[in-house]
């Protein structure tokens, strides 16, 4: 498979949706919240969503195509090929003058992140790649760095709010997580990681060019990331990078017990383990049941009942904190299996 059109096409839209957006920048942008003050949207999410789509269903119109910001149509799951959209990565950096956003266009075959663009419109960067073929940034090839001292890039909210009172070494906060991937892909940054989760518009872009370094991108458990689910969105953490970074960076989160959410957990899932026997006897079979742990324990309890009613609440405030506010970012995701739906 070569995929030179398909990149050629996505890098193309992608510089054409990053100069709307710069131009939405300089007449001035509102953000509206979706679900909180750090979940939001502009009228520039839209009005690149819908150019990048028009781009792609013209170029390519057998595939499958998701969007952040548009519509999600079923008949995605019965295409082979799809393109996974985030106009904008970052939008409350991009609503607030910081130049940490990005576009970002990927292509999953067979569930498979094949091909990635990630563009920062601040610093007219154009990170393009597709498995197979290695990785460019503006036209020149990059690649992972070989520095001994791992470069941890992390979320600068949950440094924020959390991770600055660990003594994780080499951790520099940054926004969007798509632009974080990109940069481990040019050698800026070796490894990354969230606590809370994300969608696989935030990841598809950003995977595939790890991917076509021999990097990876999986769940805190360990487990592979595949795309054009059903309900797009992860219901936990995710660790990413260059291989020897990403093994050493999975020792360190494990020893200093660093948490991950986990929502709609079952039986199946290896944080189950977590529970205590009775709560795993309560619980068993119940849909909506919603965790924070790390270091082996439940820190923090959810159970969300149909129609997003709070059945049981428990754990640490902190903590509790936080889950909540992932739960409340994907509730809707969720109320698809809470009413009986696909799991």
């Amino acid at each position: 498979m070569t995929l030179e059109r398909e990149l050629d096409v996505a890098a193309h839209l992608a510089r054409e949706a990053g100069a709307r957006l710069l131009a939405h920048l300089g007449r001035g942008v509102t953000a509206q919240p979706k679900t909180g003050a750090d979940d939001l949207v502009t009228a520039a999410d839209h009005e690149a969503s819908d150019l990048i789509l028009a781009g792609l269903r013209s170029a390519f119109p057998e595939d499958g195509l998701l969007s952040e910001e548009a519509a999600d149509d079923p008949a995605r799951l019965r295409r082979e090929r799809v393109w996974i959209v985030d106009p904008i990565d970052g939008t409350k950096e991009f609503a607030s003058g910081s130049p940490d956003y990005a576009v970002s266009i990927g292509l999953a075959v067979g569930g498979e992140p094949v091909l990635g663009v990630v563009y920062a419109p601040a610093t007219d960067e154009l990170f393009a790649g597709a498995v197979g073929m290695g990785v460019t940034r503006n036209g020149a090839r990059t690649g992972f760095s070989d520095r001994g001292e791992y470069v941890v890039s992390v979320s600068d909210t949950e440094f924020q709010r959390e991770l600055h009172a660990h003594d994780l070494p080499g951790m520099v906060p940054s926004g969007s997580i798509a632009l974080k991937l990109a940069r481990i892909a040019g050698g800026e940054a070796d490894v990354t990681f969230s606590m809370s989760p994300r969608s696989e518009w935030d990841l598809a872009g950003g995977h595939a060019l790890l991917r076509a370094l021999g990097g990876d991108l999986r769940r805190r458990d360990g487990r592979a990331i595949r795309y054009n689910a059903p309900r797009p969105h992860l219901e936990q953490g995710i660790l990413g990078g260059r291989p020897d970074a990403l093994s050493w960076l999975a020792g360190e989160l494990e020893e200093r017990g660093l948490p991950t959410a986990h929502l709609g957990l079952s039986a199946d899932d290896p944080a189950w383990a977590t529970l205590t026997p009775e709560d795993q006897a309560a619980l068993r079979g119940r849909d909506g049941v919603c965790i924070r742990h790390g270091g082996g324990r439940v820190l923090a309890l959810l159970v969300v009942g149909p129609g997003g009613a709070v059945e049981r609440v428990g754990g640490d405030a902190f903590h509790l904190s936080r889950l909540s506010r992932d739960v409340t970012r994907a509730l809707g995701s969720l109320l698809p299996a809470l009413e009986g739906g696909p799991r």
